[in-house]
């Protein structure tokens, strides 16, 4: 054996001997599916200009992915803690790769719709499989550190993917094929992942063959599962209007054009996402839904700031509030999953908090499309930032009646 290969599986059996490597390890397979989830948002306004498409058909390809999303979302937590992670992961990761595929050769809206649907049953597949298998590697020792690595990795993907994309947008005259071809490269390694690292199978005790069902938690767990969603939905709800209609406001309203300000938008937001969960992971829960909710009010006063005022600063204030607002919504519905919920329903209660959560990710932004078609930018964007506020709020009010002061 070489001594190339003997490095190899030492640095491999480190990683297996160490919980918190492992987890952090089998976290990356989250970050590499989530770096492709944004990376198209940069280069919109590009195919925008080539294809001809308004900013209804724009939100309408931002949705596709949603739809692939949920649908997956129905399913796939079942399957996963019936027949373990690997045999769901696995058929994730190629329709990531075929998305990238389409991406990269994409002549027409309906190829985009396709990609980002495909793109959408990854995504749906890593948020409620993939996510559930780096808590599952934790085991019950090391749930918070695990709940934490797989909140993060989701956020931290998501902020790289426009960053690249706008980096290599700005530099090379045509950066859709290299964008891609690295995506595939990530995606490779995160096979490697999943075959190497993750534990083999779920409990074979708890495998059913019962039919498939709506996704569904314990009825003890239900409050749980309903303070998570109420405060990340608002959360990712306001991420998702930035990812789809950011970079038209920004180069129709804000006369800024750059892709690299949209990429870099996006991934300062995700970026905050990812540095306030490690800034407030020792908070209690109920604290941190409640700076979460604070944080989507904020993000939507300053949203609104800047469409009526033509600022490009306050539109990168609001992002930055934005990512708060998910990040923290996501990391005290994870925690919560993985405090009170077993493992053989983890992942269908992950299914349920992102079906929860990107029902109004999609339906909201798709609506302010279309009304921005209609009465113009600023009042679209007004009246969204107006519901999303009034979402923040109640969500505040509801953690603060239901979830006790020492959770």
């Amino acid at each position: 054996m070489s001594v190339s290969s003997q490095k190899d599986l030492s640095s491999l059996r480190a990683v297996r001997s160490n919980p918190s490597g492992r987890i952090w390890v089998s976290a990356w397979i989250v970050t590499a599916v989530f770096i492709l989830s944004n990376s198209a948002t940069p280069l919109y306004v590009r195919w925008q200009q080539e294809m001809n498409f308004s900013n209804g058909t724009l939100t309408l390809v931002f949705a596709a992915y949603i739809i692939g999303l949920l649908a997956t979302l129905l399913i796939a937590g079942q399957l996963s803690d019936r027949f373990g992670r690997r045999p769901v992961l696995f058929p994730g990761l190629i329709a990531a790769v075929m998305a990238c595929l389409l991406f990269a050769t994409a002549s027409s809206v309906a190829v985009l719709l396709i990609a980002r649907f495909l793109t959408g049953i990854a995504v749906g597949v890593i948020v409620s499989a993939g996510m559930a298998s780096v808590v599952d590697t934790g085991g019950s020792e090391h749930r918070h550190t695990a709940s934490l690595a797989a909140s993060v990795a989701m956020v931290l993907g998501a902020g790289l993917g426009p960053l690249l994309a706008g980096v290599l947008s700005e530099i090379l005259p045509r950066p859709v094929i290299p964008i891609f071809m690295i995506q595939i490269v990530f995606l490779l390694s995160a096979f490697f992942v999943v075959g190497i690292v993750l534990k083999k199978n779920t409990s074979s005790r708890h495998q059913t063959r019962a039919p498939l069902h709506l996704p569904s938690v314990p009825s003890p767990n239900r409050l749980q599962l309903g303070l998570g969603i109420s405060v990340f939905a608002p959360g990712i709800t306001a991420t998702s209007f930035v990812l789809s209609l950011g970079p038209s406001l920004l180069s129709k309203l804000l006369a800024v054009t750059s892709p690299l300000v949209a990429g870099g938008t996006a991934c300062v937001m995700f970026l905050t996402a990812t540095g306030i969960q490690f800034a407030l992971k020792k908070l209690a829960v109920r604290i941190i839904f409640l700076i979460g909710a604070a944080s989507t009010l904020l993000s939507m006063l300053f949203i609104a700031t800047a469409v009526n005022a033509s600022s490009a600063v306050m539109f990168v204030c609001a992002a930055i509030f934005a990512g708060a607002g998910q990040g923290l919504g996501q990391l005290g519905g994870l925690t919560l999953i993985a405090l009170h919920i077993p493992e053989h329903r983890r992942a269908e209660a992950n299914a349920v908090l992102n079906i929860g959560g990107y029902i109004p990710a999609a339906l909201l932004p798709v609506c302010t499309g279309f009304l921005i078609d209609l009465a113009g930018l600023a009042v679209g964007t007004s009246v969204f930032a107006a519901i999303l506020a009034g979402a923040a709020i109640v969500a505040a009010l509801f953690v603060v009646k239901k979830l006790r002061r020492e959770t």
